[in-house]
C-alpha cells in the first residue's frame, strides 16, 4: 500500500451523478449543440459567471443573467435556473458505501466546488447531508471565496487536514482540477465510471470497495 494518510473526494460528479450528464440531456431537450453548456463554462473560467458564483461573489438571479448572456454571446439561449437545476444530482450509492469505509482508516475530505443555497428534493438532501457528515473535513467554494483548480484551494484543504500532498489521493471528475492536484503532489484517480475509479482507489489503498459486505 502507498504511503497514504487521507483521501479527498470531489462531490458533484463523484458521490453524486454527474452533472455532465444532465448538461447533455438539457441541450438535447433544447436542441442546442453537443457541449454548449460546457462551453460556456469553459470560456473565461476563472473570471465567468459559473466561477463567481462559485465563489459566493453573485447571487442566483446574477447567476442566471450573467450566464444567459454569456450564452447568448456564443449563439445559446439557455436558461440559467435550468442549468442549476442541473447540479442536483442523486448520490451514488457504490461511492457513498465506500466513503465509509475509507473514513473508517483514513482522513478524508470533501473538496468541492459548490453555490450557495442549492435546492434539492427532501429526500435527496437527507441523503446528501448524511454523507457529509461521513467526511472528516468539508472544503467549500462558497464559503472560502475561491475554488478549485486554485492552488491556495489544495493548500488550505492539506493544512486542514494535517498532512502533505503526497500522502493524499483525490478523486475527481475534472482533468484541469486534478492537474493542480497531481502537480502540488497528490496521487490522483479521474471518475468516469465509479467502479473503475473505486478499484483504482481500492489498489491505491488496499481496500476492497466495490463489495457490498
Amino acid at each position: 500500500m502507498a504511503n497514504v494518510k487521507a483521501v479527498f473526494w470531489d462531490f458533484g460528479g463523484v458521490i453524486t451523478s454527474s452533472p455532465f450528464d444532465a448538461f447533455a440531456l438539457l441541450e438535447t431537450q433544447r436542441g442546442l449543440p453537443p457541449r454548449a453548456i460546457r462551453a460556456v463554462n469553459a470560456a473565461n473560467p476563472d473570471t465567468n459567471a459559473w466561477a463567481q458564483f462559485e465563489r459566493n461573489q453573485i447571487d442566483r438571479e446574477a447567476f442566471c443573467a450573467a450566464f444567459e448572456a454569456e450564452a447568448a454571446a456564443m449563439g445559446f439561449d439557455i436558461s440559467g435556473a435550468d442549468v442549476l437545476h442541473c447540479l442536483v444530482g442523486k448520490p451514488r450509492p457504490m461511492m457513498a458505501r465506500a466513503l465509509e469505509r475509507v473514513s473508517q482508516h483514513f482522513i478524508t475530505a470533501c473538496l468541492t466546488n459548490n453555490v450557495a443555497r442549492l435546492s434539492r428534493p427532501p429526500e435527496v438532501e437527507a441523503e446528501v447531508q448524511r454523507i457529509m457528515g461521513l467526511f472528516g473535513h468539508v472544503i467549500e467554494s462558497s464559503k472560502l471565496g475561491f475554488r478549485k483548480p486554485e492552488p491556495r484551494f489544495y493548500r488550505h484543504a492539506l493544512e486542514i487536514a494535517g498532512i502533505e500532498a503526497s500522502e493524499t489521493v483525490f478523486l475527481d471528475d475534472l482533468g484541469v482540477n486534478l492537474k493542480t492536484a497531481r502537480d502540488m503532489g497528490m496521487k490522483t484517480i479521474k471518475v468516469g465510471d465509479p467502479q473503475i475509479a473505486l478499484a483504482e482507489l481500492g489498489d491505491i489503498i488496499g481496500l476492497d470497495l466495490l463489495s457490498n459486505g
